[in-house]
């Protein structure tokens, strides 16, 4: 079984967290190592490590995820000049929380997804 994270806590709002968005499947809140002036992290509301634990029955929650994705782009004022949505699996791609979260990014020009030096 999974361990509880810092987002088990948020989601329950044992911890603060500026929460834009919250429902039975997934909560959102702004990230307070903000990368970018918009910079919201969507969470389902029951703990899946990694995108590889990912099963059928989630598909409802990571809809949502989407959807919500999109009307806090457009809440924020960022959805027409566009931003990013980002998902890291495991430690080579950066996840440092085990429990998925998708960042919505944008409020600026982000440039290129990855940089051409390898």
């Amino acid at each position: 079984m999974a361990e509880e994270t810092i987002f088990s806590k948020i989601i329950r709002r044992e911890i603060p967290a500026d929460i834009l968005f919250q429902d039975e499947l997934v909560t959102a809140f702004r990230d307070i190592s903000a990368q970018a002036p918009t910079h919201i992290l969507i969470i389902p509301n029951h703990l899946i490590p990694t995108a590889n634990d990912i099963k059928a029955s989630d598909e409802k929650a990571l809809g949502r995820m989407m959807s919500v994705a999109a009307k806090l782009a457009q809440e924020e004022g960022i959805a027409e000049d566009g931003y990013r949505l980002i998902m890291n699996c495991n430690e080579h791609a950066g996840q440092e929380v085990f429990h998925i979260h998708m960042h919505l990014v944008g409020g600026h020009s982000l440039g290129p997804m990855l940089s051409k030096n390898r």
